[in-house]
C-alpha cells in the first residue's frame, strides 16, 4: 500500500511531527511504501534547518532528513505557509532579495499541487494535525 503523509503540526509544540515520523517509520517496516510528506501551516518548522534540539531531545529535523535519504522519500513544504513563517530555501531567499535561508536541503519548496498529486498516486493520505 502506498501512502501519502501531510504533517499540520510544528516540531515541539505539538505531537503532530513526531506522530508522522514514527508512522512513516512503520509503514516502511511493514513492507509499504511512502509516496511523499507534504508540510503545511506550521508544519513547514519541520525543515528549519537552524532548529537545534537539546542534546536530550529528538532532533526532528535530522530524523526527517534521514528518513527521506534512507528510503527515498520527498520532503515537500507548502510554499505559501513556509514564504509566510519566513521558511525559505536559498533559490527563494534570492527571488525576495532575502540576506540567507533557513530550509534543509532535504527539504522542497512547491505548491499545493504537490500535495494533490501525492492524494492522487497514493492509495491513503493521513493527516497529522496539531
Amino acid at each position: 500500500m502506498k501512502f501519502s503523509i501531510n504533517v499540520l503540526g510544528a516540531p515541539y509544540s505539538s505531537q503532530a511531527s513526531l506522530s508522522a515520523l514514527r508512522f512513516a517509520d512503520a509503514v516502511r517496516s511493514t513492507g509499504h511504501e511512502v509516496y511523499r510528506v507534504f508540510f503545511y501551516h506550521d508544519g513547514v518548522y519541520n525543515g528549519n534547518s537552524l532548529m537545534t534540539a537539546p542534546q536530550d531531545e529528538l532532533d526532528l529535523n535530522a530524523r526527517w532528513a534521514k528518513f527521506a535519504l534512507q528510503h527515498q522519500v520527498e520532503l515537500v513544504v507548502c510554499i505559501a505557509s513556509s514564504l509566510r513563517r519566513g521558511m525559505l530555501d536559498k533559490a527563494e531567499a534570492d527571488r525576495y532579495e532575502k540576506h540567507s535561508h533557513s530550509l534543509s536541503s532535504e527539504f522542497t519548496v512547491s505548491g499545493l499541487g504537490q500535495l494533490i498529486d501525492a492524494s492522487l498516486q497514493s492509495d491513503r493520505t493521513v493527516i497529522f494535525s496539531s
